[in-house]
This record gives structure tokens, C-alpha cells and sequence, in this order.
């Protein structure tokens, strides 16, 4: 079973790195770019063939060390 994981700054955290390449893309002739938050996406190779406890795994993970939520929101895919 596989499992993705999309980690995003929340809403009101500054996002420099978002805004570096926002300022790249109008840098390079792309006008209409108004804001970009950049994330990370973490992709698992779980064992286990249980989809609903491969979620509670997952999201156990991303509370303890995928993602930081005090600054960070995360969505999960089990597939």
C-alpha cells in the first residue's frame, strides 16, 4: 500500500521560498503570478494492506516527525 503525504505551510506563516519563486517567475516574464506557497509531498511504501489503519499510521506520523503543525497543515492519501 502506498501512501502520500502533502505538507503545506498554514494560512498567515510566511513563505519565502514561495515568494523567491514568485519573484523568479516574474523575473522571467511570467506576469500573471500573483502569490506561490511551496510544500513537500512524502511518498510511503507501507506494508500494511489495511487502508483505514495505514491512515491512522500515517497520520501518527506526520504528527511526530512529517510535519511541523504548529506551522504546517497535512492531507494524506492512502492508495
Amino acid at each position: 500500500m502506498k501512501a502520500r503525504v502533502h505538507v503545506m505551510l498554514k494560512n498567515g506563516v510566511l513563505d519565502p521560498q514561495g515568494e523567491a519563486v514568485r519573484h523568479a517567475l516574474g523575473a522571467m516574464g511570467f506576469d500573471g503570478v500573483e502569490a506561490v506557497r511551496q510544500g513537500k509531498v512524502i511518498e510511503l511504501d507501507l506494508t500494511e494492506t489495511d487502508a483505514a489503519t495505514a491512515l491512522k499510521s500515517v497520520t501518527e506520523m506526520c504528527e511526530k516527525l512529517l510535519a511541523n503543525t504548529v506551522i504546517e497543515s497535512y492531507r494524506v492519501e492512502i492508495a
